[in-house]
């Protein structure tokens, strides 16, 4: 399935370059307009098969203060992830907070960081490492509280020489605007296009999320892409040219959560 995913988000994203070069503006799909900066931080967890069950009682621990923070209005959305299709080298389990401001976000990891039991065999004996990410395309169905949704991550790289304004306009002509229709039906309950805010790897990486709420989302989803790049099968030479194919990949994670 990731294989499919992979061609298929690169025929949708294609698309929005060829359509920028190619087309009048005003047969291009409605513009979607920046929002303010939303940061997420994420905290990733490489947990030993034996202590998975463990992982979820550590969690119960920072739960009150994100629920805490989420009520007062420091955080827009919070929520936990297991991953279901695994890697070597990947994430088993991961927690996240957003806000709108780093200061946020920052102050409810320290908190949580506070709260983590020092002597849990599940972290101490896990491979772990955090990512600040930082959004102004996104947006959610208002709200939104789920459990057992199905987020998809989909990572790319822009090549090296790749022009500045390549990403912003993939997102406000095609991208975002083709979410935000899955959005209005009720498809998928959240998604955001984001960069790294605090760059723990090189620049130019960045990832298209879309949560959904249930499995047949990932197939609405995935139609909606496939009936776009069919309509214009040459746009994935587009993007061939502003990304590097062999730095893509997916994830497909179970996850808990809330959006404001």
């Amino acid at each position: 399935m990731n294989r499919r995913l992979c061609s298929l988000l690169a025929g949708l994203c294609a698309l929005a370059a060829l359509l920028l070069c190619a087309l009048p503006v005003a047969a291009q799909m409605p513009e979607v307009k920046p929002k303010p900066p939303m940061f997420s931080y994420v905290a990733n967890w490489q947990v030993p098969r034996a202590n998975w069950a463990d992982i979820e009682k550590v969690g119960s621990a920072t739960t009150p203060i994100l629920q805490k923070a989420f009520a007062d209005g420091t955080l827009v959305g919070y929520g936990n992830d297991t991953t279901l299709v695994h890697t070597a080298d990947g994430s088993t389990h991961d927690t996240w907070w957003s806000s709108m401001s780093l200061a946020g976000l920052v102050k409810v990891l320290e908190q949580a960081r506070a709260a983590t039991p020092p002597d849990s065999a599940a972290l101490n004996n896990a491979k772990h490492w955090d990512e600040i990410w930082q959004a102004t395309y996104y947006n959610w169905k208002p709200g939104s509280s789920f459990k057992n949704a199905y987020t998809l991550v989909l990572e790319y790289r822009l090549r090296p020489d790749a022009p500045d304004s390549t990403l912003e306009n993939l997102s406000a002509h095609l991208i975002a605007p083709s979410l935000e229709k899955l959005l209005a039906d009720g498809s998928i309950l959240e998604y955001e296009i984001d960069t790294m805010a605090i760059h723990t790897e090189a620049p130019g990486e960045f990832m298209i999320v879309i949560l959904t709420p249930t499995p047949e989302g990932l197939d609405t989803a995935r139609a909606a892409i496939l009936a776009t790049q069919k309509d214009h099968p040459l746009a994935i030479q587009t993007f061939a040219s502003a990304t590097d194919s062999s730095a893509h990949r997916d994830d497909l994670l179970r996850t808990d959560g809330a959006y404001k």
